[in-house]
């Protein structure tokens, strides 16, 4: 691991810890290039999108072929063992958001005699979600979007993901299986950027939705950041992955290396960080990493290093608390706490920034991402300071509702009348002053 000790990083290395994975997203040549992209989309429709397809996936497909059929769907099938962990979950998934549900509902109260104010809350009409391709098989992405958004009630959702690397234009089985279980039809083998504009702006088959979101390359990120341009709502940022560990002495090595490498092998773009008081479990991580390094594959363990190394690495601060307050500055996507008994909550207590809290060495990223049930597409690079994993929430919009009888508008008119000739708005005023009484 590179390490660095707190107090000695001045305030560039603080931010060159901090502000990972942002230049490559907002790169001007790729927003300009992905801009131009969103454009042609939208004013070509199915014909651009298969054009990116070839162009980027080395995938011919005619439009009439975008469109995953009912049979490729129906037909879909993964080991038993694969099977049965997407039923394990989803049921976890499903439960969590459910949960989550029974916490919101629409509410009103009386705020003065003859004025009542509260809120209703719906579910957004459609969404577009994006599991990516090509480095791996992602059937959890599709369910970890997918669930969340039919427990709030969203009655269309879209998926479009990336024909696996190599074929001659075949999704990957695992995320058709996960769509079928789901009931999920609408799904289109389409490259990355190029889906996120088709679900936008909407082409001759790909369904328009209102807000879409999905984890992908830099290139997929700033799609989603472009089309907000366009008026469509997204979700910032899921990606590149990251994950932070605070430790302290206690931790064990062996599984604090474990985890470490958990969220490291995803890329060369992903950044980890332990952040820990103790110089000799930073030893003890190191040299239990280059021990687990040399089990995974090749292109795992490169993109380890880089996520370990370059990306992230170690910082040692001077006691955990400092240490809690490191990894909450840092705001990451994925944070396991892995400290003394006696000490977790004063440091979860401190962490307020961070997309998931997993407290403990039984509790690893990996479980979280795909089993647990708390949502697993969270914000990255330093947007967990300001928003919140993908659950059913993100689903939900609020609709603010008011009822005044008479003397409720009598008793506000001055206020409003007060306000309204202040900031020179007339017709405000007149619209009470006019007001016939009784």
């Amino acid at each position: 691991m590179r390490r660095q000790t707190w107090t000695e990083m001045d305030d560039a290395a603080r931010r060159g810890l901090f502000d990972r994975g942002l230049a490559d997203i907002f790169d001007d040549g790729l927003r300009a290039s992905i801009g131009d992209l969103l454009l042609d989309v939208r004013d070509r429709g199915d014909v651009a999108v298969c054009e990116a397809l070839a162009k980027f996936d080395g995938m011919k497909v005619e439009p009439d072929g975008l469109r995953v059929t009912d049979d490729e769907i129906d037909s879909a099938a993964v080991s038993p063992e694969v099977d049965a962990a997407i039923d394990d979950s989803i049921e976890h998934l499903r439960a969590f958001n459910e949960q989550q549900m029974e916490r919101f509902g629409d509410w009103s109260f009386e705020s003065e005699p003859g004025l009542t104010v509260g809120e209703k809350i719906t579910p957004i009409a459609s969404a577009g979600l994006f599991t990516p391709s090509g480095k791996a098989s992602y059937p959890s992405v599709t369910f970890q979007l997918a669930v969340p958004a039919q427990v709030a009630g969203v009655g269309t959702i879209v998926v479009v993901v990336p024909p696996v690397p190599g074929g001659s234009g075949e999704v990957d089985p695992a995320v058709l299986t996960v769509c079928r279980k789901l009931g999920i039809r609408d799904i289109f083998r389409v490259n990355g950027p190029a889906g996120i504009a088709a679900m936008g702006f909407g082409t001759e088959r790909i369904p328009r939705v209102a807000k879409l979101m999905g984890p992908g390359s830099p290139a997929v990120t700033i799609a989603q950041v472009e089309m907000q341009r366009h008026g469509v709502s997204t979700v910032m940022l899921l990606g590149p992955t990251e994950s932070v560990v605070v430790a302290d002495q206690t931790a064990d090595p062996i599984r604090l290396a474990a985890d470490l490498l958990i969220e490291a092998e995803h890329g060369t773009d992903s950044s980890v960080v332990l952040v820990t008081p103790s110089g000799s479990l930073a030893d003890a991580v190191d040299a239990e990493l280059e021990r687990q390094l040399a089990d995974l594959p090749e292109v795992r363990a490169t993109a380890a290093r880089a996520a370990l190394g370059e990306n992230g690495g170690c910082v040692l601060t001077d006691d955990v608390l400092v240490a809690a307050d490191v990894a909450s500055e840092y705001a990451p996507e994925h944070l396991q706490v892995a400290v003394a008994d006696d000490a977790v909550d004063a440091v979860v207590e401190r962490l307020v920034n961070a997309g998931e809290i997993l407290i403990g060495q039984h509790t690893p990223f990996s479980a979280a991402n795909f089993v647990i049930g708390c949502p697993a597409s969270l914000p990255t690079s330093g947007f967990a300071n300001v928003s919140s994993g993908v659950t059913a929430s993100t689903f939900l919009k609020r609709t603010a509702i008011a009822r005044a009888d008479e003397r409720a508008l009598q008793r506000m008119t001055p206020s409003v009348v007060a306000l309204a000739d202040h900031e020179g708005f007339p017709a405000h005023a007149a619209a009470l002053r006019n007001r016939p009484v009784g």
